[in-house]
């Protein structure tokens, strides 16, 4: 979809109140904590909800308007205390209009999966500390791009049978194809074949401006992990893509997916502005969300050739040349063939400019400033020959002794700036090499300051929450990686990872940007095929992909009906509709693949691969069974068994399907499923069991597993609840429940159960926790609205997907009693 070129907030209010994804936050002190705009408010202690490194920081926000240090403690899995101390104040944090305190447990330096924090009775969310921690993440982030690849089938055998599909616009019936794509009327006479490339975002439009800061992204992850040892993780078959075996590495290997259809885009040999490059190509019209590629029948087109594509091109050749080169001499002269032909065109024709009324069927991406995309280009191209011509453009351009500034598709210097920085034998004088890499590193020293004087530690100012917000802060992270690269200067390093643990969920929102990471993720992202909000038959995102994030221009209609007043921290909702807030975009995967090879990287002997279990609790109905997956965190140097049993507890809980999982190198990402059921007995307590799941060559995981027993018929309650559907659509609902204590004494802490008697499923909810086991529904009190007087009544909503009859349910049971 369109992305905008600039956001420019003047006068944003810091908004207090409640909207439809958030809530007043609940103050640790029990003051003042009711004018706070803040997300679900039973979990204040935020923390990347993955986990944490041994050797980087270990950092969460705490928020509370306690103008006084409060105690906290680290406990590992089993409740025990492992590391104490105290918060430090922080105040408000200006983006999100939240009170905070700091919690700094860098200290510690031990292991494990399931630790929490403790602060005045508030517990987070469960996160790991592991040296293996982002090795999921890394391969994850990766696999987002081949399965966005246009003009080849996916593959159920390396993603799932749920991800795989037809390939895309080969011209198949009813694709009109990608083989044969004529111009715009007026653009060109003749038609090109641009099969291939990635689609851009979720659209299925093909754009060569995004696709080459994302390329470069790719390409250049491999290349700083080759300087620094670490390219075997990125190399021959660590990625889940048909290539892998080939002896070249896989990252490398994805990324040509998209080189060669960039090269398809230039302009041919004897034709009007041969070695320029076409803009992008896409759908004549907006396709119909949903649109599975090989479904969509709209004519393609080929839209001008621009002055910003053909350097885009240029740029990411050149690198090609050099990068590839040891794996595919002739594939590297056919990059720099076509970066010289781009080159010499953009010379030629340098005020190619893209429109910005160009915005049918796909964005404009439209740039009136293309000084920046000379100055990386032309850094390129000397990186990779040396040649004057190259040396000369970077040495005259006004971006060469410029700050460098933040990156982003329309905004390339500084990538050329890291280009010369790092690229070792770059023909650059000494003061010149020295000067580029001081521009970086103070950039990176700004982006410190500015993460010091908030309560998250976000590398963004409070204006820069816009479309795309998270992939500043991606970028941001880059440069201090680059930084850290240039300097060995550890605040860099831990500058960069603790922006991971603010897209993780140590955010305003208590939320986790990326699929499949963390226990509130991101899944409804907008896209044409991963679209299971739309359609049941259809799946959600897969693990690893990236949200766009907080946008506080409300530039959809779905922002701007349930995020109207949000602070710019907040205006985010995880719904397929919000595009401005939650599309996901190629060159935004590429900033958190980069970040993630970055922070997974180590030396020496490989990581014992960890067992990763989810959910870390799991109740099974008396009588019936429940299940967890389990994977591992990353690939074993062969194939390992992991066996789940009990350690210890209530003997009628038993693993029983699953209890013996086997994991290859090859699919050690997948997730397996364990059963664990329990016994029908006669007692009337609710039993629980701790199992193991490890093994041989793996660091063993652990979770509990709790009796829900049915042995004492549920006593009547002193509550009524109404049950009401606000809004509803062809697959989809919203409904609001208010359960009232119609008692005559306070109940402290509610649990509110109830059964569908249909096929609802219940995707998201506010002012309570919400989870469901098959038709079993328990929602739980957010801990603000937990006390309910006599009288009183506490109300919460949810949304919910269902194909047959939306039934309301027969009957409510208010902590175990059931309801009038």
């Amino acid at each position: 979809m369109l992305r905008r070129a600039t956001v420019v907030l003047t006068g944003l209010a810091l908004a207090a109140g409640t909207l439809a994804t958030t809530a007043s936050a609940a103050d640790t002190t029990g003051a003042d904590s009711g004018a706070v705009l803040a997300a679900p408010a039973d979990f204040p202690v935020r923390v990347n909800q993955l986990g944490y490194l041994p050797d980087g920081p270990k950092r969460a926000t705490l928020i509370s308007s306690a103008t006084a240090p409060l105690a906290w403690q680290l406990r590992d899995a089993t409740g025990a205390q492992v590391s104490s101390g105290t918060t430090t104040v922080r105040g408000a944090d200006q983006a999100s209009g939240q009170s905070t305190h700091l919690v700094d447990f860098g200290g510690y330096t031990g292991t494990g999966s399931g630790f929490t924090l403790v602060v005045s009775g508030q517990t987070s969310h469960p996160f790991d500390i592991s040296a293996a921690l982002y090795d999921g993440l890394r391969t994850d982030s990766m696999s987002f791009f081949y399965q966005q690849r246009s003009g080849i089938a996916i593959d159920a055998g390396l993603v799932g049978g749920e991800y795989a599909r037809p390939a895309g616009h080969l011209g198949v019936a009813p694709n009109k194809g990608d083989t044969s794509v004529p111009c715009q009327a007026g653009v060109c006479d003749y038609r090109l074949d641009v099969r291939g490339g990635w689609y851009d975002a979720g659209d299925q439009g093909k754009y060569v401006v995004n696709g080459g800061i994302a390329t470069w992204q790719v390409v250049n992850s491999f290349e700083r992990a080759r300087r620094s040892g670490g390219d075997a993780a990125l190399g021959d078959a660590t990625l889940r893509v048909p290539e892998r075996g080939n002896g070249v590495p896989d990252v490398l290997d994805e990324a040509r997916w998209e080189l060669e259809f960039l090269m398809r885009m230039q302009v041919p040999a004897g034709k009007p502005s041969a070695g320029m490059a076409f803009h992008k190509m896409h759908d004549t019209e907006w396709t119909g969300l949903p649109t599975r590629p090989e479904l969509d029948e709209k004519q393609r087109e080929l839209n001008r050739p621009s002055t910003a594509a053909t350097l885009n091109l240029a740029a990411t050749a050149a690198q090609c040349a050099r990068v590839y080169a040891p794996y595919d001499s002739a594939f590297a002269t056919r990059c720099l063939d076509a970066a010289r032909r781009a080159w010499t065109a953009a010379e030629a024709d340098p005020n190619a400019l893209a429109p910005a009324t160009d915005n049918a069927g796909g964005g404009a991406y439209e740039d009136a400033d293309v000084s920046d995309e000379f100055y990386w280009a032309a850094a390129e191209l000397l990186a990779t020959t040396g040649e004057t011509r190259y040396r000369d453009a970077v040495t005259t351009s006004p971006h060469h002794t410029k700050p460098a500034d933040a990156f982003w598709w329309g905004g390339t210097g500084t990538l050329g700036r890291i280009t010369l920085a790092t690229v070792p034998g770059v023909t650059l004088p000494a003061d010149d090499l020295t000067r580029v890499r001081g521009l970086l590193t103070a950039a990176a020293d700004g982006h410190l300051s500015t993460m010091a004087a908030g309560g998250y530690a976000v590398p963004i100012p409070v204006t820069g929450y816009g479309w795309g917000s998270n992939s500043a802060v991606a970028n941001n992270a880059m440069t201090l990686a680059v930084a850290y690269e240039i300097t060995g200067a550890q605040r860099y390093r831990a500058g960069a990872l603790e922006s991971l643990d603010y897209l993780l969920g140590r955010n305003a929102l208590d939320h986790s940007y990326v699929t499949g990471y963390g226990e509130r993720a991101s899944e409804n992202q907008h896209h044409r095929f991963w679209a299971r909000q739309n359609d049941a038959s259809l799946p959600h995102p897969p693990a690893g992909s990236f949200a766009g994030g907080p946008n506080a221009g409300l530039d959809d209609p779905v922002a701007k009906e349930r995020l109207n007043g949000c602070a710019p921290a907040a205006c985010y909702i995880d719904d397929i509709g919000s595009y401005s807030t939650n599309e996901v975009a190629i060159n935004w995967n590429s900033s958190l693949a980069w970040l993630a090879a970055f922070a997974a990287e180590r030396r020496g002997l490989p990581a014992t691969p960890a067992v990763q279990v989810a959910p870390a609790a799991v109740t099974v109905p008396e009588g019936g069974a429940a299940s967890v997956s389990v994977r591992l965190s990353a690939a074993p140097a062969q194939s390992v068994t992991v066996t789940v049993s009990r350690a210890a507890g209530d003997q009628d809980l038993t693993a029983t399907t699953g209890s013996t999982l086997v994991f290859t190198p090859a699919d050690w990402a997948a997730a397996q499923q364990v059963s664990v059921s329990a016994a029908q007995d006669g007692d009337t307590v609710a039993g629980s069991a701790t199992f193991t799941a490890g093994g041989t060559g793996v660091s063993a995981a652990t979770f509990t597993a709790t009796e829900a027993d049915d042995d004492v018929a549920p006593p009547t309650a002193s509550c009524a609840v109404t049950y009401r559907v606000e809004n509803s659509w062809g697959n989809g609902f919203t409904a609001t429940v208010a359960v009232k204590n119609t008692g005559a004494s306070a109940i402290s802490g509610w649990i509110l159960g109830w059964a569908f008697t249909g096929d609802q499923r219940i995707s998201s909810a506010w002012n309570a926790t919400v989870s469901q086991s098959g038709s079993t529904v328990t929602a739980r009190d957010a801990g603000w609205n937990g006390t309910l007087a006599a009288g009183a009544s506490a109300s919460f909503g949810f949304q919910a997907t269902y194909a047959g009859v939306n039934a309301a349910p027969a009957r409510f049971a208010l902590n175990g009693a059931i309801c009038s």
